[in-house]
């Protein structure tokens, strides 16, 4: 039953605009939530996801790499490392030009991606390590926040390259399910993670934008939306956030967008892009707003 229903629903979705919607979103968030959250305030970690937000993303990875070596029990190495990984493929693929505006016909009739199979290979690697670390670390205490977190990553990861890359939407939905289910445990073990909100927010203000028989048709799936609390659950994390505040801005952004509220979207933009200034994508979205794309 599950089954049809996703399989049905993501027909649906891949003549609609939302779908590519919900794909954008998570893509944005799920590459930097792996750095939510007080538990990450680390120097190492800190620094590593600043590159990333810059592009730069050959010394990201070995700043990642070495945190993980020097910490193989934590998942959150592993975690960020594909991550990065997952980041760098998007960008050399061109998936995240056009994100905040997304021009719906033209990245529906891109050309078929070509994937780097080294890439792949590490990246499912790195998913491999991470959710087998957080996995043993519950096996011990089964509300420990770091695991959990690492969990609901690692599975908006799995989403993202399905979703994006191989554009396999059954298997997106099935992840992004898992996702939302972990990271409702991970707010249980701990409602002051903030960063966690982050996925909640994405997925009520996404699924509370559909057309109502959709809607109902991903609530039979599982999941559910609500799009004005998908919204005050995005600016929980602008304003009490920590990594992930500039994101929860980056979303909010996409939002007001989306609600013809351009002025405040590119507010958001030119404090990410101030903020950022190595990376030209924020650059290039207030270009497109103001010439009215």
């Amino acid at each position: 039953m599950a089954v049809r229903i996703y399989t049905y629903t993501a027909q649906m979705f891949s003549k609609t605009k939302m779908w590519l919607s919900v794909s954008a979103l998570v893509a944005f968030a799920s590459l930097h939530a792996a750095a939510a959250d007080a538990v990450f305030t680390v120097p190492a970690l800190d620094h590593g996801f600043q590159l990333l937000y810059n592009l730069d993303f050959d010394r990201a990875h070995g700043i990642f790499t070495q945190w993980e070596q020097n910490h193989p029990d934590d998942p959150m190495g592993a975690t960020c490392d594909a991550a990065g990984l997952l980041f760098s493929e998007f960008h050399r693929l061109g998936v995240l030009e056009g994100q905040f505006l997304v021009d719906d016909k033209k990245f529906e009739n891109r050309p078929k991606l070509n994937p780097d199979p080294n890439v792949r290979a590490r990246f499912d690697a790195e998913i491999g390590k991470a959710q087998l670390a957080a996995r043993a670390r519950l096996g011990k205490n089964p509300k420990d926040r770091d695991a959990l977190f690492a969990m609901t990553l690692t599975n908006g990861l799995q989403a993202d390259y399905a979703a994006l890359i191989e554009k396999r939407n059954v298997a997106s939905l099935h992840y992004t399910k898992e996702s939302t289910i972990w990271a409702e445990q991970t707010l249980a073990a701990d409602p002051d993670c903030y960063d966690a909100h982050i996925a909640g927010g994405i997925s009520k203000y996404l699924i509370g934008s559909m057309a109502a028989p959709v809607r109902w048709l991903v609530r039979l799936g599982g999941l559910s939306g609500d799009k004005q609390a998908g919204v005050k659950e995005l600016k929980l994390v602008a304003d009490r956030g920590h990594y992930l505040a500039p994101f929860a801005n980056i979303l909010l952004a996409v939002a007001y967008v989306r609600e013809h509220d351009n002025q405040h979207a590119r507010e958001l933009l030119a404090s990410l892009r101030d903020q950022f200034p190595a990376n030209p994508l924020f650059a290039q979205e207030i270009a497109r707003l103001d010439a009215g794309q």
